[in-house]
């Protein structure tokens, strides 16, 4: 069930000019966890979807989906750098990667904020498939969550883990088992995909409020990010425990807020710091080229 439902998923993004798809499998076989997870690491995925059925004791019932939680991020850091290491082995690739040394301080530090920033985007999907789950297949909501799933932690890239619903439930499974309900679970995950992909085109803030005029004309700035959600929050200290001169934008649906906009990385690291001290434990940094958001690797390649 979850191959068929995959495999739809796939001929329906397949359909679109910018995407290109990559299965793990593509026939009913097993595929050991980690496998997955290396499958995407080695084609340098944007983006791991997951796809599963899940089964109970009880007469549980409903759709979910799941990102990385905490216990996760320190085995999934190493297969980062693991993953990172692999340029050492390449030829000229003091020049080809501007000296970047995987084993030092800095790179670690880059590391863990893509891997802060992956699990924004992780959530960013995750909010996007179970919202269609819930508003379009009426599935109960089994909501988002984090957890230490395998495939996750072997995967470097935003990722996201699918339960579609439980077997053991008759009225479930029979729905799940039939051609109407695959094809319908296929079309709402592929349509949240390609919301997603087209968030990340106009990610480019859409709408940039309370940011000063300087800011604006700087071609590379730093920000970092302390929150996100569907609220319109006045950019004031006081909704932010204290923190002066938050910048709102807005994505999508979603506002973002930004806090330390500068062109100086130093000072940027010190604005997380901050943000971190005053309570913002998930806050990390990001950087925009001409109001564009582009990588840490490509904000420091600038550099």
């Amino acid at each position: 069930i979850a191959l068929q439902v995959a495999l739809e998923v796939g001929k329906l993004l397949n359909l679109e000019k910018d995407i290109k798809v990559v299965f793990t499998r593509d026939k009913d076989v097993f595929i050991d966890l980690w496998k997955r997870g290396d499958v995407a690491n080695q084609a340098k995925a944007d983006l791991f979807v997951s796809i599963h059925c899940d089964s109970h004791t009880s007469n549980a019932y409903g759709a979910g989906t799941f990102v990385l939680g905490i216990r996760g991020n320190k085995k999934n850091l190493e297969i980062a750098k693991r993953e990172n290491a692999v340029i050492l082995l390449e030829d000229n690739y003091q020049q080809r990667y501007k000296g970047f040394d995987p084993n030092s301080a800095e790179s670690m530090i880059g590391l863990s904020l893509l891997q802060e920033e992956n699990l924004d985007k992780s959530l960013n999907i995750a909010s996007l498939i179970q919202t269609n789950f819930t508003k379009k297949l009426k599935r109960l909501d089994r909501k988002v969550k984090q957890d230490n799933f395998q495939v996750l932690r072997e995967t470097i890239m935003p990722s996201v883990l699918i339960e579609l619903g439980f077997l053991t439930n008759k009225q479930e499974g029979r729905y799940l088992n039939s051609n109407k309900g695959q094809k319908a679970f296929a079309s709402t995950i592929a349509e949240a995909i390609k919301k997603y992909i087209n968030q990340l085109k106009i990610n480019t803030i859409a709408v940039m409020d309370d940011v000063a005029e300087e800011n604006q004309q700087t071609s590379l700035v730093y920000k970092v990010q302390i929150a996100s959600g569907k609220n319109k929050i006045a950019t004031k200290a006081y909704n932010f425990r204290g923190l002066k001169n938050v910048e709102r934008a807005a994505v999508g649906s979603f506002y973002k807020y930004y806090y330390g906009s500068s062109s100086d990385l130093v000072a940027a690291e010190n604005s997380l710091r901050k943000a971190k001290k005053k309570g913002y434990k998930t806050a990390f940094m990001v950087a925009f080229k001409n109001g564009k958001k582009i990588s840490l690797k490509e904000a420091r390649n600038l550099q």
